[in-house]
């Protein structure tokens, strides 16, 4: 990226940073993109992990949101990425036997209405024994019946990955550990931006016909390196508990109203291969520090109180192995509530040679993106074409059904059982036939990783071979979700997958010793902060843990 003038840099690696790179580079341009962490460390890899139109939109009355939101479902499920979206049915419980059942009903009919021809099946309304046979640990004295319908799941970090890898294919540079720290100036125009490489402290700038800032909750931070800015972003930080499947029975995940938000409780993956459930979220404003949102000990008993209004078992702390917190980037509107918040992009260009584009949910990246390189389009002197992103797979999308069907072949080629094959399926696409090869050649790959055997040896290999992982953190925490799907948090397997994450990125005996304590200090400084019983107290906690990329660049 230095030593060329790039057409577009984009600042920032989560979901709309890459979703901008890859429509940049599919549209011939060439373009750069630096993320100061990992990809999808922020907001990306945090989420409740939906792809969906919003039924609380539909509600505001925010139609157009919706509609947009599902055609871009639609486009994930068939035909962009298929391999990582998948339907998942959901039950909205009813406690009035009227007029919740007409208005909720013709909510969700409009939804699918909305949604158009699609593979998903139509909702049904249910009565109160065809919900408790579905869902038997919902509480049969809460409900009258309900309504079950379909939505989508994502699993965010791996799907945002998959955007990034995707630009790369087709051109784009990309640099994590590369954070900016200035943009580059010639009057009053921005022509590119001051980098900084966190892993070895050098500094070097890369320049640009136009610079895009996608940094989500950090674009007012970023916005000021101009000086000034037309966009303002809020935090509203959103926290989730990852519970084992045993701890609920259901065929189905459920939705329904909390006094501020709404609740999910959702199968982590889809049925039938469910192992945990997510149960979130928070919606509270958060104005600490953006880079590890701690959730507190109020959040988890908040989420514990909702969730078991509706649960004839309750849960219990002993019940959660994990717990995530992230920060939505919500533009500023007049409501002082984030929930009611604008969930709604922009994309603007406040100075010269800089565009902003904030705001939006996750569902809805790909136009975001499509906005974005639009608006700097116009300032090239040339012509630009049209996204095509609409029509282009994602890295493992593409021969992703065949590769599917041949599951049975691949199993009794390789050895492996079949479950395990459609695990790597669900999560690498088509690109599973090469960590296959690589477990031909190193027959060590195929074992289960001590502590997290859900996963494979090969996928801890394979993240940094080809995933772009540069530490411990990024294998475990976003490659894997080892770090939420474990009651130890993945120390275990830390200690195990060291070695071969190691080996790949060349790492002496220091240098592992090192990457395994600070995933060790990262756990203890989360779990001392889910004691505490505020936002200020539990965001101290968490600092407790300094990021790894940081202090890796200070040791170096």
């Amino acid at each position: 990226m230095a030593g060329q003038q790039l057409d577009v840099l984009v600042v920032g690696g989560g979901i709309t940073g890459a979703g901008t790179a890859l429509d940049a580079a599919a549209r011939g341009l060439s373009v750069g993109l630096v993320e100061a962490r990992d990809y999808a460390a922020g907001t990306s890899s945090r989420s409740s992990k939906l792809i969906h139109g919003g039924l609380r939109y539909l509600e505001q009355l925010n139609f157009a949101l919706v509609h947009e939101a599902l055609h871009e479902r639609t486009l994930m499920l068939d035909r962009l990425c298929p391999h990582l979206v998948r339907p998942i049915p959901f039950l909205y419980p009813l406690t009035n036997r009227v007029w919740e059942r007409a208005y909720v009903g013709a909510g969700i009919a409009l939804y699918d209405a909305m949604a158009g021809r699609t593979g998903m099946p139509r909702h049904r309304h249910l009565t109160r024994t065809q919900a408790l046979r579905i869902a038997p640990s919902l509480r049969a004295d809460k409900l009258v019946g309900a309504i079950q319908y379909y939505d989508a799941q994502v699993d965010d970090a791996r799907h945002t990955l998959a955007v990034a890898r995707t630009a790369a294919r087709h051109g784009a540079a990309i640099a994590t550990s590369c954070r900016v720290v200035d943009f580059v100036t010639e009057g009053e125009r921005i022509v590119g931006a001051k980098v900084r490489d966190l892993e070895g402290g050098e500094e070097f700038v890369v320049r640009a016909r136009q610079v895009i800032n996608a940094t989500g909750v950090w674009t007012d931070d970023v916005q000021a390196f101009a000086g000034r800015g037309r966009i303002k972003v809020r935090a509203s930080k959103g926290v989730h508990l990852v519970v084992p499947r045993d701890r609920i029975h259901s065929d189905a995940g459920f939705i329904t109203r909390t006094a501020s938000s709404v609740l999910f409780v959702i199968p982590w993956m889809a049925p039938p291969f469910t192992r945990h459930w997510i149960i979130g979220t928070t919606d509270t404003e958060w104005d600490l520090g953006k880079a590890h949102p701690a959730a507190s000990s109020a959040d988890i008993d908040y989420l514990l109180g909702e969730a078991n209004k509706w649960l004839n078992i309750p849960l219990t702390r002993e019940d959660v192995e994990g717990v995530y917190a992230g920060l939505r980037p919500l533009l500023t509107g007049e409501s002082e509530a984030t929930s009611k918040l604008s969930r709604e992009h922009a994309v603007v260009q406040g100075v010269s040679g800089l565009i902003t584009v904030a705001g939006g949910k996750y569902t809805t990246y790909r136009v975001m993106a499509k906005d974005a390189i639009d608006a700097a389009a116009r300032s090239m002197n040339r012509r630009v074409p049209e996204t095509p992103t609409d029509r282009l797979p994602l890295v493992g999308a593409d021969g992703f059904q065949a590769t599917w069907n041949q599951r049975e072949r691949l199993a009794a080629g390789s050895g492996l059982h079949v479950a395990r094959i459609e695990h790597l399926l669900r999560r690498y696409g088509s690109e599973v036939p090469r960590l296959l090869a690589a477990i031909a050649d190193r027959p060590e790959l195929g074992a289960p990783i001590d502590g997290a055997s859900d996963h494979l040896m090969v996928e801890a290999w394979y993240a940094a071979a080809w995933e772009g992982a540069l530490h411990l953190d990024d294998v475990l925490t976003r490659r894997m979700r080892i770090s939420i799907e474990t009651w130890d948090r993945g120390l275990t397997a830390a200690k195990a997958v060291v070695g071969v994450v190691g080996e790949v990125l060349g790492w002496d005996e220091d240098t592992r010793v090192r990457e395994l304590s600070h995933y060790e200090a990262r756990v203890e400084a989360e779990r001392e902060s889910q004691t505490m019983d505020d936002d200020h107290t539990a965001d101290a906690a968490r600092l407790g843990a300094p990021d790894v990329r940081t202090g890796f660049a200070t040791q170096r």
